[in-house]
């Protein structure tokens, strides 16, 4: 009885050992105050723009590159699928890239249909880039974010769980996909006018984190360019999530957002391109009788939106083009347990690995877009919208930039028990005002 005693006094040490090892409490120092914060302010200190930035008239070319798998693999979006191979194929998936050129810069629009812009796949673009002549800091990256795509591109124990079996071949077919789409977009660039519209569609989004009559970002967002003759390509962002399709449907597809592309391109635009906003906490208002009937539904809304406004667009001359990309320090990794305890930094490496985070700035003409690694919360937006304005700038901000860092919530939800704010919060306190600043950094060194 003694041994037996001893052996479970060592087991509940050990146990107690790991736990003190393993978790601990949430870091609520001011970001202000913090070396991650100072090190952002030298980083886009460091960033200089062109003295003259006004080139040749922008000239562009754009295409898509099918990345649908020759046979069923797994699915990404939701982890109660455990990496399930999807069963049938509603709609292909695919890359598509705009190529910009006005002189004395080129720059590089990608957008991919996936659940986000895998790491691995950044690292695989940025050994592939220098074939079509671009660096990384001038390729824009980003998602349509449908959780009804491709997996297989996650090498973590996390990415797994999201995204299935890690595959290599996966990771080489998207990359390779992508320098294809920019390739051929480069070939086929001509002269271009280019115009800017944005329109509210309050009935095909809702925040999904607090409530209907909470903050919503309602705009969609669209960059036209049209070429000596005639043909048009037309990037749209909007803020809802891709999430119409629930995590039962195992069928390939796009989401609405691919319905969307599809409706643009047999109507509006010879070329759509879709990047997901700030989808943080805004969902899909999933209005219908069957799952593909409320993807019409939400596609043929954001459509409808478009079409009342597309007509209003005055395309011009555009000379000025640039972009940068600059490295985002953030604090010490802790993914939550609950509104106390968190886990430690050795752990989230363990579980999610140790890919750096980066922010993404493209300017054309008087857009800026700006790509974040996160799902970004469009209750942001709003005030960030008008500072961008009042520096004379359209601002797009885009989510998954090709790293990725959870959520970024409005610092008034950090203490709420909820999805968003717990399980996929990771960098502790403060980042909805954090990153908020970034972009407003970011505006200030594009508004020259």
């Amino acid at each position: 009885m003694k041994t037996f005693l001893k052996i479970l006094a060592g087991v509940v040490v050990a146990l107690l050992l790991f736990v003190a090892s393993a978790v601990t409490t949430i870091d609520y120092t001011p970001y202000r105050d913090m070396d991650y914060y100072r090190e952002w302010k030298e980083n886009i200190g460091a960033v200089r723009m062109l003295a003259d930035t006004a080139g040749q008239p922008l000239r562009a070319g754009w295409a898509k590159a099918n990345i649908t798998p020759p046979q069923p693999g797994p699915m990404a979006g939701y982890g109660n699928r455990w990496g399930k191979p999807y069963e049938s194929v509603h709609d292909s998936v695919y890359v598509r890239a705009i190529f910009l050129d006005n002189g004395l810069t080129q720059a590089a629009i990608v957008a991919a249909d996936l659940l986000i812009i895998p790491p691995t796949v950044t690292e695989a673009l940025k050994e592939r880039l220098p074939s079509v002549g671009l660096t990384f800091g001038q390729v824009f990256l980003g998602a349509t974010h449908s959780h009804n795509s491709i997996g297989g591109w996650g090498d973590t124990i996390t990415g797994e769980l999201f995204a299935g079996d890690y595959d290599p071949a996966v990771v080489d077919r998207i990359a390779d996909a992508m320098i294809r789409a920019i390739q051929i977009a480069k070939d086929k660039r001509e002269t271009v006018e280019v115009g800017y519209m944005q329109v509210q569609d309050t009935t095909d989004i809702r925040n999904r984190l607090t409530g209907e009559k909470a903050t919503i970002d309602p705009w969609v967002r669209n960059l036209l360019m049209r070429g000596a003759g005639g043909q048009t390509a037309l990037l749209s962002s909007y803020a809802a999530h891709s999430t119409t399709l629930d995590s039962k449907t195992m069928a390939l597809s796009r989401d609405y957002a691919g319905a969307l592309v599809d409706s643009l391109e047999s109507g509006e635009s010879d070329f759509a391109m879709f990047l997901a906003g700030a989808v943080g906490s805004m969902g899909p208002r999933e209005v219908g009788e069957t799952e593909f009937g409320q993807v019409a539904h939400q596609a043929d809304g954001v459509e409808g939106a478009i079409q009342s406004k597309i007509g209003e667009i005055v395309a011009q001359p555009v000379y000025v083009l640039e972009s940068f990309t600059v490295m985002l320090p953030l604090r010490e990794p802790t993914p939550r347990l609950n509104t106390t305890w968190a886990l430690r930094p050795w752990v989230f490496r363990w579980a999610f690995g140790d890919y750096p985070s980066f922010v993404k700035a493209l300017r054309v003409g008087n857009v800026l877009m700006v790509g974040l690694p996160c799902d970004f919360s469009g209750e942001l937006m709003a005030e960030l919208s008008k500072y961008a304005t009042a520096r004379g700038l359209q601002l797009m901000v885009t989510s998954f930039d090709g790293a990725y860092a959870g959520y970024i919530t409005d610092d008034r939800h950090f203490d709420k028990n909820l999805y968003e704010t717990v399980t996929m919060s990771w960098f502790g306190p403060y980042n909805g005002a954090y990153f908020s600043e970034v972009v407003r950094d970011v505006v200030d060194v594009m508004s020259f």
